[in-house]
């Protein structure tokens, strides 16, 4: 796929899973991979910040395997090197990471998702040619315990300024998500609210059920 065919599926997609396998509850991350799409799910982004750059490779090559069979996108956490060798369709970048121009420069296939925690940041991101921005954390969450949260009106402050797509996260779960969507998040994304679930496959697809089922509620509102 090309940047605008990439682009084209990741808005149509809804729930997006980041996975890291310490936060898989003992199970493998493959093993959750697996359950994360059988539930449909459209975006999943493989995050091992701890793993040597060989076996980062090998295990973004069995992501890339299984999630083209299932007609996913696969981002992959930081490492544009990877993404790249791997074919995967984006990378995912923190505000310390290579610049958005920069990886454009040598990816311009790729879906260029960055991090950020302000309106400034997000623009930033914008201007600079990033394909998606997350905005968040928005609840407090175990992956980031020192991150101040935003709050559910950060959305509101942020988002009506955004022309590219944008996803959030942080400590979003089946409890909470329906204020995220409130606010408009189309791409809601979660971690351990799934890969710690016990049953993972019903985790995501109650989760994709509350989004889609408020988007319906919303347009059939408007």
């Amino acid at each position: 796929m090309d940047l605008s065919q990439r682009l084209a599926a990741f808005e149509r997609a809804d729930l997006y899973v980041v996975i890291t396998e310490s936060f898989c509850a003992g199970r493998t991350s493959l093993e959750v991979l697996a359950r994360v799409l059988d539930a449909g799910v459209g975006i999943v982004q493989l995050r091992e910040k701890d793993l040597g750059g060989r076996d980062l490779y090998e295990l973004a090559l069995a992501y890339r395997q299984r999630t083209a069979a299932a007609g996913a996108l696969l981002i992959i956490d930081d490492r544009l090197d990877i993404a790249m060798a791997t074919g995967a369709d984006g990378v995912h970048l923190g505000q310390a990471d290579l610049p958005v121009a920069a990886a454009r420069r040598v990816a311009p296939n790729l879906v260029i998702g960055v991090s950020s925690h302000s309106l400034h940041e997000a623009l930033a991101a914008q201007n600079e040619g990033a394909g998606y921005v997350n905005i968040g954390p928005i609840f407090p969450t175990a992956t980031k315990p020192h991150a101040v949260s935003l709050g559910p009106a950060a959305l509101s402050r942020i988002a009506p300024h955004l022309k590219i797509p944008w996803s959030t996260m942080g400590g979003i779960n089946q409890g909470n998500i329906a204020q995220v969507v409130a606010k408009g998040a189309r791409h809601p994304a979660v971690m351990s609210a799934v890969t710690a679930a016990p049953d993972v496959t019903a985790a995501a697809r109650a989760l994709r059920e509350a989004i889609i089922s408020q988007r319906s509620g919303a347009a059939k509102n408007s």
